[in-house]
C-alpha cells in the first residue's frame, strides 16, 4: 500500500512539473505606463528584476557542482562540492573536495574562482558544453592547504533553572 502511494504521489509530481514547464511565458505587448508626476515610486524600486534568459557568458551553479578540478599534470585532483555566496549573491569561493574515496574522507578546499581557469570537457565521457576547472595547484599542495569550515551558528548558553521562567514564587509577607 505505501509502495502505490509513494508511486502516485512521485507520478503527481511529475505531471505538475511536466505542465509547470510546458506554461508558456509572454512579455507585455507594451511598456507600463509611467507614474503620474508626484506618484511613488517606491514600489517599483521594490519590485523583483527577472533574468529572462541565461547568456553565452553566463554560467549556473548547477553546471559547477560535480565538475572535475584538475591540476597542473593534467590530473584529476578534486571535484566541486559546493559554492560559496555571500548575501549579495557574489561567489566567493568553490568548494573542493580532494582526497578520499567516492567521497568519503574528503576534505573540503574552498578556493576563490579567479585561481580557476574553466575549460571544455573533451574527455570521452563529457557531454556537450560540458567544463573542466584547472588549478595551478597538485593534488598534494590542496591537500595540505587549510580545511573548509562551514558556518556553524554559536549554540544558545544552557539555563541552570527548572522552568518556569526562572524565578521562584515569593513568599507571602501577609499573616
Amino acid at each position: 500500500m505505501i509502495n502505490k502511494l509513494i508511486a502516485a504521489a512521485a507520478v503527481s509530481g511529475l505531471a505538475l512539473t511536466s505542465a509547470l514547464a510546458q506554461t508558456p511565458t509572454t512579455t507585455p505587448a507594451e511598456p507600463p505606463a509611467a507614474a503620474a508626476p508626484g506618484a511613488s515610486t517606491s514600489k517599483a524600486a521594490d519590485s523583483p528584476k527577472f533574468v529572462p534568459k541565461q547568456t553565452q557568458d553566463q554560467m549556473l551553479a548547477s553546471k559547477f557542482k560535480g565538475t572535475n578540478v584538475m591540476g597542473t599534470d593534467d590530473a584529476k585532483i578534486g571535484d566541486v562540492s559546493d559554492i560559496l555566496f555571500d548575501k549579495n549573491g557574489k561567489i566567493l569561493a568553490y568548494v573542493v573536495g580532494v582526497g578520499g574515496f567516492l567521497g568519503i574522507g574528503a576534505k573540503d578546499v574552498a578556493i576563490e574562482p579567479s585561481s580557476f581557469k574553466v575549460e571544455p570537457d573533451n574527455s570521452t565521457t563529457a557531454k556537450a558544453g560540458d567544463v573542466k576547472l584547472r588549478l595551478s595547484m597538485t593534488k598534494d599542495e590542496l591537500k595540505n592547504a587549510a580545511t573548509f569550515e562551514p558556518y556553524s551558528p554559536p549554540k544558545p548558553a544552557a539555563s541552570n533553572s527548572s522552568g518556569g521562567g526562572g524565578m521562584a514564587p515569593r513568599p507571602s509577607t501577609s499573616r
